[in-house]
């Protein structure tokens, strides 16, 4: 296991600017170098989803460019933001930046986490802890935060929404929503909740996915409401294993679906839906394809943690299928080091 409190320099892979760049209207995730290259592998593909015109085309190829220059520009504008959030903005909910304390966590969550580390701990006795939703697709579900502390962040959240400070958005798929680091709730609750409860956790369910080495993460939430980001299109995570937390409010609809790995042909042949319930989390493999049905009615929040193994990753980039071309960054960048962990005996890496 990767020795806590241990600071590396993390990096992102080049690939970052430019694959999976996605066009909503198109509903496709892009590999773009220059026009040339654009046209010649996604010419039909585009012109059958409505992309006919050459003024289209055009459009295309600026959004993409400015897609790129935002993403060359990102680490140091949202280490900017942090800056100016850090030294200006007042928290509705200072207790939210307190210490993780256990009081926070499901007990269900806290019974899984501290088997998980016990001596003689086995995926047999982890199981019964957890629901398991799919067993070939090992996709699990178990409580993660009390309701009190659901409600706790989601009026922190709301209030940083409504005030004047710069937000970064989650993704280009996520147009609302919150980076938690740029609000400073990375080192009191995301860390600690990664350090000491998942990754224990993680390391029975997924020992082949990095699972017990995992030693950063990308946090955000997302935010579903009418007149705003209302579905979410299929696609896989820049992540070994994700944690989808459910923080409310009320609402209907936006069920979670399920493919195989990304890797696989007809991948979304018969999709497995999963319904939210507030409070609970799903644990799924980073590259298991999956998305959102559209929302029917109120607000959802959700809560979404990708773990991140610098001991995977640094074989093989997650994104573009190939050795990472390393690119210094901020914060935990997409969770590449130029140095393996400090020790990965725990790691089952196949």
């Amino acid at each position: 296991m990767a020795t806590a409190g241990v600071r590396r320099r993390f990096c992102r892979c080049a690939c970052f600017c430019t694959e999976n760049l996605y066009v909503a209207r198109y509903g496709l995730h892009l590999h773009f170098l220059d026009e040339q290259q654009l046209r010649q592998d996604y010419g039909p593909i585009l012109r059958s989803r409505g992309c006919v015109s050459s003024e289209d085309f055009q459009q295309l190829v600026e959004e993409l460019e400015q897609e790129v220059a935002r993403r060359r520009r990102l680490g140091q504008e949202s280490a900017a933001r942090k800056a100016l959030i850090a030294s200006s903005y007042r928290p509705a909910r200072p207790d939210v930046y307190s210490a993780l304390q256990e009081a926070a966590l499901a007990p269900e969550f806290l019974a899984a986490a501290k088997y998980s580390a016990s001596l003689g701990a086995d995926l047999a006795g982890l199981l019964q802890r957890l629901e398991t939703i799919s067993e070939e697709k090992r996709i699990y579900r178990v409580p993660v935060f009390t309701a009190p502390f659901c409600q706790a962040l989601l009026e922190e959240l709301e209030h940083f929404e409504q005030s004047d400070m710069p937000k970064g958005r989650p993704n280009t798929m996520n147009n609302y929503g919150v980076l938690l680091h740029e609000l400073g709730l990375d080192e009191p609750l995301v860390t600690p909740l990664r350090e000491h409860f998942l990754r224990p956790l993680m390391a029975l369910l997924y020992p082949d996915c990095g699972g017990p080495c995992l030693d950063s993460h990308r946090a955000f939430v997302v935010k579903y409401a009418p007149g705003q980001d209302q579905a979410l299109g299929c696609h896989y995570d820049n992540s070994e294993l994700t944690l989808n937390v459910a923080l409310g409010k009320t609402f209907t609809g936006g069920a979670l679906y399920f493919g195989g790995l990304f890797q696989a042909p007809a991948a979304l042949a018969r999709p497995l839906e999963v319904k939210h319930v507030v409070g609970q989390g799903v644990l799924h493999r980073g590259g298991q394809l999956h998305g959102a049905r559209a929302l029917g009615t109120g607000e959802r929040w959700n809560l979404v943690i990708w773990l991140r193994a610098s001991a995977v990753r640094n074989r093989l980039c997650p994104m573009c299928c190939r050795e990472p071309d390393l690119v210094d960054d901020e914060g935990f960048g997409d969770g590449f080091t130029r140095e393996e962990p400090p020790t990965v005996d725990v790691c089952v890496l196949t």
